[in-house]
């Protein structure tokens, strides 16, 4: 009778295990997907297997933890808390191989964030905080989508300082009219650098302004016969 109970006991264990998984398979699933329609590097399996893997780490050292406490011999008891810390560890190192620099800019930032929150949504579920994990990633994709979309419409008409390094024909009035086409599309621009050759000019501008205003005069610069080389830093 006792091996029944025991029995039933671990069936029940194992399906209420299979079904914090699936949950934890389906909230990452979700997060994934959004990153997989959005090009990301990060997509669904890689989400979907981070949370269920900090869900089931979680669960292993819940019952460990539960397992430990009916030793009554000497030494130190296990702690919860050490799995679940090594999950925030290995989370940390797998994020940042996806912060990329190229060109002085930084990419893969809001990949390493939603990789890193995506863990602690798989932990919430295994130590069966189910509504702190149903609402964190509501609030993930609250802020991929929404909040994403926000930053697109604001970005492009954010100030920004950039460099660009201009070479032009070897008459002195194509600097000034460069320089007058970002002043007059409301932009700040300081001549960094001049260097005058017999063949040409060159020449550094410091342009500080809205990037779609930048972009269009950049641009317009490039379809001028006389601008043979331009190029941004930064």
């Amino acid at each position: 009778m006792d091996l029944g109970f025991s029995a039933a006991w671990v069936e029940t264990f194992q399906l209420e295990l299979l079904g914090r998984l699936l949950l934890a398979a389906v909230l990452g699933g979700i997060v994934g997907f959004e990153r997989e329609v959005s090009g990301k590097p990060a997509g669904l399996r890689t989400n979907l297997l981070i949370c269920v893997g900090s869900a089931l780490f979680t669960e292993l050292s819940v019952e460990i933890t539960e397992f430990g406490k009916g030793s009554s011999g000497p030494g130190p008891r296990p702690d919860p808390g050490r799995i679940a810390a090594q999950i925030v560890t290995g989370i940390g190192f797998l994020g940042a191989g996806t912060i990329l620099r190229s060109h002085g800019r930084i990419t893969g930032l809001t990949t390493a964030a939603t990789i890193w929150v995506v863990a602690a949504v798989g932990v919430a579920v295994g130590a069966r905080s189910y509504a702190a994990a149903v609402g964190t990633t509501a609030l993930i994709m609250f802020s991929l989508v929404l909040l994403g979309r926000m930053e697109r419409y604001v970005s492009p008409r954010r100030r920004v300082s950039r460099r660009y390094a201009i070479e032009v024909d070897p008459e002195p009035e194509l600097l000034a009219e460069a320089e007058e086409k970002f002043r007059a599309a409301g932009m700040s621009v300081r001549i960094e650098s001049l260097e005058k050759r017999p063949e040409c000019f060159q020449a550094t501008l410091n342009v500080s302004g809205p990037v779609q205003g930048q972009e269009r005069v950049a641009d317009g610069l490039l379809r001028h016969p006389s601008v043979r080389k331009l190029s941004r830093h930064g």
